[in-house]
């Protein structure tokens, strides 16, 4: 699922290649990808693109007449650049493409989604805040304002683990699965611990963590064309994806805990004081 770093190296990369340049073609593939119906996704057709904006997860087009194409990519959803779009209207089938944006330079891009949930969202929209995921987002961790007093204040009440606190739009926006595990890692904490047990140094450490990832995962992507993200992304991580690989910081054999429709990576020697943490998925499996 692309992340913060991703889609803020998305905004960039786009607002190099859109802004100042017409759409003429608004083409969507998949009918499940529209989540709004009025305004039609042409109305920002024969429209010029003004900004390209970053709102956690979601992307967000404005364009000179007022209108805003937003999309957030899901966990499968990708966006692919082209120099130069096909000729002739994309046709409607199996493949991951969903909805083709086309300029009147000839270039445009294209969203895809792989698999068969199809989460993938796009909305034509008068102002941002009439997105519901949107209107709901916590703040950005990379806000200039977003100090350890702030984070603090967001974690006192939450009883919640340290992993689920993290991965709740609602209360900071923008942090997924991967990078979750890489600020915990990073914070030298255990993802079960409880988000309103820490101390104020603790908080601070989760600070330097939390902000120190994104900015060197923003950093390393900073630059690179649409297409090399993925790798990018990948290539950066320390623990997430890496099960039974070597901690690059300690040594230690990198574990797993399994969910029904997730994973989180950890290093015992670095986050849990070098125990294992319970999987229950495999406990229920040993039975």
């Amino acid at each position: 699922m692309p992340e913060l770093p991703e889609v803020e190296a998305l905004k960039d990369f786009l607002t190099e290649h859109l802004v100042g340049r017409r759409v003429v073609r608004v083409l969507p593939v998949a009918v499940s990808v529209l989540k709004t119906y009025d305004p039609p996704v042409t109305a920002i057709e024969d429209s010029e693109v003004t900004a390209v904006r970053r709102y956690g997860k979601f992307l967000g087009l404005a364009t000179g007449d007022g209108l805003h194409l937003v999309t957030h990519l899901a966990r499968a959803g990708w966006l692919q650049w082209r120099d130069r779009l096909p000729d002739g209207p994309p046709r409607p089938g199996k493949g991951p493409l969903a909805l083709r944006v086309a300029l009147e330079t000839g270039e445009g891009f294209d969203l895809t989604e792989a698999g068969t949930q199809k989460r993938l969202a796009v909305y034509v929209v008068h102002d941002p805040e009439e997105v519901p995921g949107l209107a709901r987002l916590g703040p950005d961790p990379l806000a200039p304002d977003f100090d350890a007093g702030r984070l603090a204040a967001l974690l006192k009440d939450e009883r919640r683990q340290l992993k689920g606190a993290l991965r709740d739009q609602s209360l900071i926006a923008g942090v997924g699965n991967a990078y979750s595990d890489e600020i915990l890692h990073a914070a030298k904490m255990s993802p079960f611990k409880l988000a309103a047990s820490l101390t104020p140094q603790e908080v601070q450490r989760l600070h330097e963590a939390l902000r120190g990832t994104l900015t060197e995962a923003v950093e390393r992507s900073r630059g690179l064309a649409a297409g090399r993200l993925k790798a990018e992304k990948k290539s950066g991580l320390r623990v997430h994806g890496r099960t039974g690989e070597s901690c690059p910081v300690c040594g230690d054999t990198i574990r797993e805990v399994s969910f029904s429709d997730s994973s989180l990576q950890y290093c015992p020697t670095c986050q849990t004081g070098g125990r294992p943490l319970a999987d229950r998925r495999l406990s229920r499996l040993l039975k």
